[in-house]
């Protein structure tokens, strides 16, 4: 509605009040002449009062106050002597204090109590639309899944939405009206006086309940409350809402458990691991001294009987030190691997760069003049045991090399790309032989060579050590 249209409104409004005066008065006068006609002569006063009061009950107090100056002069003209005239002797001075009085008071009750009726149909008003909208809010929190409800500072339920029917079980009917923690059978984290200080304190609570339901069933719900205060500050309801969370407690608690056991497994994974990396130490340490004892004494007994031995005892004399000699290179290799689980490691910032061309200088004194296209990209610095990483980049390159030795020319790449996670992935590619995939979880364990040793050297410890030296940075191959 516009402003203009507000105005004429009101305008109008005032010209029907204050028309209402004239109406009024003129009617009491005609029906007081008319009475007068027939002998009524007292009758002016009651009629005059009378249109006072109909005016303050219709038109407010300030119609009345125009109509008590309009009855008084009719009044005076034709009901007090002398008729006819606006003459006011001293003898009727009370006459007019009484009616001026009388009128006052009868249009000040009138106002007041139009005021007071005006005042009740606006709380009426504002009471249906608080019912309708308070209605219309309850109905919302019909809708949702999650349990609602309401309970004074006595914990007695004043309000039940569906989601607590269906949480629970009680229909509203049976739930209002009752103390909620002896209906629900609530068991608290903490106290109850502490959970209503820190509800006092803060206006909120948030916590897990165990309850039960109508059924007899438990369950633990996951629970905030709200604090409401009255006009005057002081606590005046707890609005809860909660959620049924029993079955991912149980989860967690399974979760829980299986990580306990698996820490246990854990623990005695690394104390089995630890005892056989000390005897596979033990063992190789002392497997050495006959192999080397083993070792001599066949060099000796081959430079002595060298020529006396026919050709078949030469080729067994041959076969143990080449059997001597590789058992030594398992027996190194082993010790290497074993020293790698149980050595710390001395971390810090490594250049793979530099570390790669040492390792190169290394490696190519074993080529034998062979023709290897290497093509080496940029590599970053990284953080880690410079010793391990060196020992890693020998096998994956010594590997490379060896595995390469019937391609002419042979293929050997190394770099470096961005994986994900922050990961820094360093690769060796090579135009060898290659393996096939079915046996690819063989490629890392131990003494696993997936090629004839008669095709291609080795011990089969070489992956199975740059994996352990990997894991060890927190990394995977």
């Amino acid at each position: 509605m516009s402003k203009s249209e507000i105005s004429s409104r009101h305008v109008t409004s005032q010209v029907l009040k204050y028309g209402l005066v004239f109406v009024a008065v003129a009617v009491a006068l005609g029906a007081a002449l008319l009475l007068a006609q027939y002998g009524f002569n007292d009758v002016a006063d009651p009629l005059f009062l009378f249109s006072l009061a109909l005016t303050s009950w219709y038109a407010g107090l300030g119609p009345a106050i125009l109509a008590v100056f309009l009855a008084s002069l009719p009044n005076d003209y034709f009901f007090i002597e002398p008729l006819y005239s606006l003459t006011i002797t001293p003898a009727d001075i009370p006459h007019f204090v009484i009616f001026l009085v009388f009128a006052l008071l009868i249009s000040g009750i009138a106002a007041v109590r139009r005021r007071f009726e005006q005042e009740l149909l606006r709380s009426r008003d504002e009471l249906a639309r608080e019912v309708a909208e308070r209605t219309q809010q309850a109905s919302l929190l019909n809708l949702t899944h999650d349990s609602i409800f309401v309970r004074d500072m006595d914990f007695i339920i004043s309000y039940w939405n569906l989601g607590a029917q269906e949480l629970y079980g009680w229909p509203a009917e049976e739930a209002i009206g009752k103390i909620s923690h002896q209906l629900l059978q609530t068991v608290y984290p903490i106290s109850l006086d502490d959970v209503v200080k820190e509800l006092l304190q803060t206006g909120r609570w948030e916590g897990e309940l165990r309850r039960t339901r109508a059924d007899g069933t438990q369950l633990i719900v996951s629970c905030r409350w709200s604090l409401r205060r009255d006009e005057g500050g002081r606590a005046a309801a707890i609005l809860e809402t909660s959620n049924d969370i029993t079955d991912r407690k149980k989860n967690e608690e399974a979760i829980q458990k299986l990580n306990r056991d698996l820490e246990g497994r854990t623990v005695e994974l690394e104390a089995a691991n630890k005892e056989l990396e000390a005897f596979a130490y033990s063992i190789s340490h002392d497997l050495r001294a006959p192999l080397r004892h083993t070792a001599g004494y066949a060099e000796l007994l081959q430079k002595h009987a060298f020529s006396i031995l026919d050709e078949k005892g030469r080729r067994y004399m041959g076969t143990i030190l080449e059997s001597a000699k590789h058992m030594g290179e398992l027996i190194d290799d082993l010790l290497t691997f074993s020293r790698i689980g149980r050595a710390e490691t001395q971390k810090t910032v490594v250049s793979l760069d530099q570390l790669v061309r040492e390792v190169l200088t290394e490696v190519k004194q074993d080529t034998d003049g062979r023709k290897i296209n290497w093509r080496i990209g940029a590599l970053p610095n990284v953080y880690g045991d410079r010793s391990m990483l060196r020992v890693a980049l020998v096998n994956l390159l010594s590997s490379a090399v060896e595995f390469t030795r019937k391609r002419d020319p042979a293929e050997i790449e190394l770099g470096c790309s961005n994986g994900s996670q922050g990961e820094i992935v360093f690769y060796v590619k090579d135009n060898g032989v290659g393996f096939d995939m079915k046996y690819v979880d063989k490629l890392f364990r131990v003494f696993q060579r997936l090629h004839r040793a008669e095709d291609f050297e080795g011990t089969g410890i070489g992956l199975a050590t740059v994996q352990r030296i990997i894991h060890r940075h927190g990394g995977r191959i």
